[in-house]
């Protein structure tokens, strides 16, 4: 039946990674993601409400908090692993409070990688845009989304065509890039003598090329992000205990960018194909200058030679060959680049038009 909604002003029921609690870092770039979409659609006059687990926090934003154990990490799951959940799972619940609650909403926005609401997708009657926010990573979980693509066309974003590439169907994906509110992130036109690096503390993450690559280059890393796995920081700590290198913790938006700010410059060294990479557009947001492999996300985000450098990847030396030249690079043009593609306004255009687009399609 045609809906009879005002497509001026929406009603959007978001579902939250169900990895752990937004605010605390174990979501990784999908809690910054979130938070913004839902930002940018409240800018629009579109009312947005959350289902997130127990001890969310998103500031001015409805949040329906749901109990329940989380969900382990896609990117720890083999190729063939089978689909888990856990004794009182708090992805079933989140989607159980969804199902319960879609009637007073016109579109549901899922930004959890797994599996169940792919599968769930046909059951409910309204439609559902899935975020996806990693790469081809397990067999089952291509299947789901390849079927839910077939089934109903235009509902899967991506965030990068690298990201995309990894799927058989990647072709099909809508590709939406990310974005941040400007406003809190200060432009800072003079750095201090060290670099950084920023993301969840984990091995898909390269760090011990930007601890190796900063030691040569004799300068400090400063590194901040979650540490779902202290074991593994532990070991990187023994392997390289004679590097110059400091943990500064996992901090706020405000606080990250104040320090991140001051920074020579940003080393992004994924060992995987990363969907988009949004610590390099916060960098680019402070005037920093990035220095990325030239794997996913990020080859999409960096100009090299004009906002930064991007290096082979898994190549140590190519990274300090890029940060001895970072004083080639205008910190001014890498504030112009996250204005003109990464702002909240940019990206509230390309979320808001495929909103729009699943609508009417599911209209017809």
């Amino acid at each position: 039946m045609p809906s009879t909604v005002n497509r001026t002003s929406l009603n959007l029921l978001f579902t939250s990674t169900p990895v752990g609690p937004i605010g605390s870092g174990l979501g990784g770039g999908v809690e910054l993601t979130l938070h913004n979409i839902a930002l940018a659609m409240q800018q629009r006059g579109h009312r947005v409400t959350v289902v997130a687990p127990a001890s969310s926090d998103l500031a001015n934003i409805e949040v329906i908090q749901v109990a329940g154990q989380l969900q382990p990490t896609a990117q720890t799951q083999g190729r063939q692993s089978p689909i888990c959940l856990p004794e009182n799972a708090v992805l079933a619940n989140l989607w159980e409070q969804a199902y319960d609650l879609q009637d007073e909403y016109d579109l549901i926005c899922n930004f959890a990688y797994d599996w169940l609401p792919f599968y769930l997708t046909p059951f409910f009657r309204r439609p559902i845009a899935h975020l996806v926010s990693m790469g081809s990573l397990t067999d089952a979980m291509d299947q789901v989304i390849g079927q839910v693509t077939n089934r109903f066309p235009g509902t899967i974003g991506v965030h990068s065509q690298a990201q995309a590439a990894t799927f058989a169907f990647g072709d099909r994906c809508r590709c939406l890039e990310n974005g941040l509110d400007l406003a809190l992130y200060q432009f800072q036109p003079q750095a201090d003598s060290y670099l950084g690096w920023v993301g969840r503390i984990a091995p898909e993450k390269g760090i011990e090329d930007a601890i190796a690559a900063a030691a040569k280059a004799g300068l400090p890393l400063k590194i901040w992000g979650a540490m779902p796995d202290p074991d593994y920081w532990q070991t990187v700590c023994q392997q390289y205990s004679d590097r110059s290198f400091h943990y500064e913790g996992f901090l706020s938006t405000q606080d990250l960018q104040h320090a991140l700010g001051h920074c020579t410059g940003l080393l992004m060294t994924p060992k995987w194909i990363e969907a988009f990479g949004n610590v390099a557009i916060e960098a680019l947001a402070c005037g920093v200058p990035v220095i990325a492999y030239r794997r996913g996300g990020p080859a999409e985000i960096v100009e090299s030679g004009k906002t930064g450098w991007l290096v082979e990847p898994d190549n140590v030396d190519e990274l300090i060959w890029a940060i001895d030249r970072l004083d080639q690079i205008d910190r001014q043009a890498c504030r112009h680049q996250a204005e003109a593609r990464f702002s909240l306004q940019a990206m509230g255009d390309r979320i808001e038009a495929w909103f729009q687009s699943i609508l009417l399609a599911a209209d017809l």
